[in-house]
């Protein structure tokens, strides 16, 4: 028996004409946005809020940087101005030395530690400690 594989799965479905969903809904906000400003603004004035307002619908509908839609891209952007962008190594600032201050004193080198050898003994012992948990 064979089975179709459904493919371009990755296009949206046309809902509303040409239009998606989701650009339908970035459009007709715009277009309630801008109903309601046409009662609260003169002619001059709305027309002003509206330019950057159908841009922005526009934008958010249609544009795709990196074929990425724009929402991503102004996501992004908000959260590059929101987040701190400063990072500290130390809170503390380091305090400058003072030449004069500065004396070398020489220490006596300890000798090496030497390491102590794992035998098959001491790796029963290591197992044993931990799972009994003594010490």
């Amino acid at each position: 028996m064979q089975y179709q594989v459904p493919q371009f799965i990755e296009a949206e479905d046309r809902i509303i004409g040409p239009l998606t969903l989701k650009q339908f809904l970035y459009l007709a906000f715009a277009g309630a946005i801008l109903f309601v400003l046409w009662f609260i603004f003169n002619l001059y004035v709305w027309i002003i809020v509206a330019v950057p307002v159908i841009a922005i619908a526009v934008a958010f509908a249609f544009l795709k940087i990196n074929d990425r839609p724009f929402v991503y891209f102004f996501l992004a952007f908000l959260r590059y101005f929101t987040k701190p962008r400063l990072y500290l190594f130390s809170s503390a600032p380091e305090k400058a030395a003072e030449p004069e201050k500065i004396e070398k004193k020489i220490q006596p080198q300890a000798p090496a530690p030497q390491e102590e050898k794992i035998t098959p003994s001491k790796l029963k012992e290591l197992a044993l400690k931990l799972d009994t948990g003594t010490k």
